[in-house]
């Protein structure tokens, strides 16, 4: 077996000690169980419209020097997205994504606020899925580390630069070919995450995510890939704030992503690569 680069091993450490630090002395932590259900998913090279539901366990913890944020969905979808070749059945997949972020001024006691920014860290992670669909078969494996700005907003709004660290190793079911683990370039990734507030007299937030990735290569097919666009977003309502039975425990809302060139495959000729998907969201914190 071939030692991991310093830089992998550097992640790898990174995210081992927070990981561990946090689990022995959190200072606080958010646990929540939801359910997004939508009917306009797509994947690319399928021309149909998909209809998914998503149960999503999701935690987010801190401590001393920083941040932990855990999720972890599981994808199931209709048969427009089949399991396997000639399958009534659709496919299930899950995802899981970590993030630890080191606050800097935390770490060190220095302020590093200017102007919009309220403080500095550095931001490591990684994501894993597996899929079981008929043609592709998705066995990502992916590192991230960056730094991370956090600014002076109600709530919270992280901005960060992340290098991409990415593989796969597919499986083809219309062939019957296993492809070894392949690694793409390492790539860049702009990313953004934020839950805020919305007034006082009615108890909505903004919340969710946008990710800018850059090229990654060449595909492990040989063809080049292209730059995408993810950005999923929610407006959601307290429904315990409302009623009076306590803040962020039963929450109601609207989601909607658009995702361009998925997984970095072009959406020129290919319009499964393109998805715009308006969902309803439930979520319950414990």
């Amino acid at each position: 077996m071939k030692p991991l680069p310093f830089k992998r091993t550097a992640i790898l450490a990174l995210l081992a000690a927070g990981a561990c630090t946090a689990a022995q002395a959190a200072d606080w932590s958010d646990t929540s169980l939801s359910y997004r259900y939508g009917t306009k998913f797509a994947e690319p090279f399928n021309n149909q419209d998909i209809s998914k539901s998503i149960v999503n366990l999701s935690n987010v913890s801190g401590y001393k020097y920083g941040t932990n944020f855990f999720s972890v969905d599981f994808l199931m979808s209709d048969d427009k997205d089949p399991s396997s070749v000639g399958a009534k059945t659709g496919a299930h997949e899950a995802y899981a994504v970590y993030r630890h972020t080191l606050d800097l001024g935390k770490v060190t006691g220095a302020n590093y606020a200017f102007g919009p920014v309220r403080g500095m860290g550095i931001t490591a992670g990684f994501d894993v899925n597996s899929k079981t669909d008929a043609g592709y078969n998705s066995k990502k494996r992916m590192l991230v580390a960056g730094p991370t700005l956090m600014m002076d907003v109600p709530g919270f709004l992280n901005i960060s630069l992340l290098a991409l660290w990415e593989s796969n190793a597919p499986y083809n079911g219309y062939t019957n070919t296993a492809i070894d683990r392949y690694r793409y370039k390492t790539h860049p990734m702009l990313t953004a995450a934020w839950g805020i507030p919305i007034g006082t007299a009615i108890p909505l937030s903004f919340e969710g995510y946008a990710n800018f990735i850059g090229t990654k290569g060449k595909d492990e097919f040989g063809g080049d890939t292209a730059k995408e666009t993810n950005i999923d977003m929610q407006l959601m309502y307290d429904v315990g704030a409302a009623m009076g039975s306590g803040k962020n425990v039963f929450k109601v809302g609207l989601e909607y992503q658009y995702w361009k060139n998925k997984f970095g495959n072009s959406d020129h000729n290919n319009p499964g690569a393109t998805a715009k998907t308006p969902m309803i969201r439930v979520e319950y914190h414990f």
